[in-house]
């Protein structure tokens, strides 16, 4: 007994000095992370648009040209009597709705294969803060769960990063991969960054809480490609991150197919629960650029519907 509680305790030490050196590096990283975000952010600009549009509302949008058969109490006479074109004033659709992102930070997320361009990790954290930077940018409302209330400052990156640093001691990075289980508000929306290794009745049982209240969202699944290809051959030593837990293949040839079936099922069976609360996922591999995950799920934020 002496001997196991003395292992038990050796272990806790190292995993703890491990967390706070994470932690550490997360922040020397940060302001490297955070000029990435703004890059990503102003490559993905250029395609995309804003959420903003016409519609009841108390906030000056836009003038546009006064269609035939409107009524006549439309015309803005001032802007009008500056030509000869009749010009109506258009408001700015206000629903009142928040954005949420949250990023897992768990140690899973700190894998980087000699086939990826980054960290899980930091791939996650440069798409959290240039996704805010764009909603920002766009006119909306966004916050980080748990860590930062809803804002639309211009300084979002600055700010969130700052939250994400002084959420990273021990004590928040062994919660796990999910957020805290809370219920949005019904005009909120979602965008969960992570790998999801979760088994997926747990990752379902926290879109249920989140979306108790009829938020809706995404889940953006962040791979490596070594969990995607299974590149191994020969005598394997597979570890377990978040435990430790070792398993021997002999010939990791051989349970390939096996993995992949276990993985496709996983994915499945998220895609399910997502599809059942009315949110979307999208799988992104961090050998491929961050810009291409803005892009494909910023289109889902404009439509305002899952898949």
């Amino acid at each position: 007994m002496a001997v196991s509680t003395r292992l038990i305790d050796e272990h806790k030490a190292v995993r703890s000095a491990g967390l706070q050196q994470a932690a550490l590096d997360l922040a020397e990283a940060m302001p490297r992370l955070a000029l990435e975000a703004r890059r990503v952010a102003a490559t993905a600009l250029h395609g995309l648009h804003g959420r903003r549009r016409a519609g009841q509302g108390e906030n000056f949008w836009q003038f546009r040209h006064f269609a035939p058969g409107e009524a006549a109490a439309n015309v803005d006479w001032r802007r009008s009597a500056r030509g000869d074109e009749l010009y109506v004033r258009e408001h700015e659709w206000d629903a009142a709705q928040t954005l949420w992102l949250w990023v897992d930070r768990s140690v899973s997320m700190n894998l980087a294969s000699n086939l990826a361009q980054t960290s899980k990790l930091e791939r996650a954290l440069v798409l959290c803060l240039a996704f805010a930077d764009l909603l920002v940018q766009g006119g909306e409302r966004v916050g980080l769960i748990g860590l930062a209330r809803p804002t639309s400052q211009r300084a979002i990156i600055e700010k969130f990063a700052l939250a994400l640093m002084a959420a990273a001691p021990p004590a928040a990075a062994e919660r796990g991969g999910l957020p805290e289980r809370i219920a949005l508000g019904p005009r909120s929306e979602a965008i969960l960054i992570g790998d999801f290794l979760d088994e997926p009745e747990v990752t379902g049982g926290t879109i249920a809480a989140l979306a108790a209240r009829g938020a809706r969202g995404h889940l953006l699944v962040v791979a490596d490609p070594i969990e995607e290809t299974f590149p191994f051959a020969g005598r394997t030593e597979l570890i377990d991150p978040e435990t430790g837990a070792k398993f021997q293949a002999p010939r990791a040839q051989d349970i390939r197919q096996a993995y992949e079936a276990r993985l496709a099922a996983h994915r499945d069976a998220l895609r399910a629960i997502t599809h059942r609360y009315g949110w979307s996922m999208t799988l992104h591999r961090t050998d491929k650029p961050a810009s291409q995950a803005v892009l494909a799920l910023h289109p889902l934020l404009q439509q305002g519907e899952g898949i």
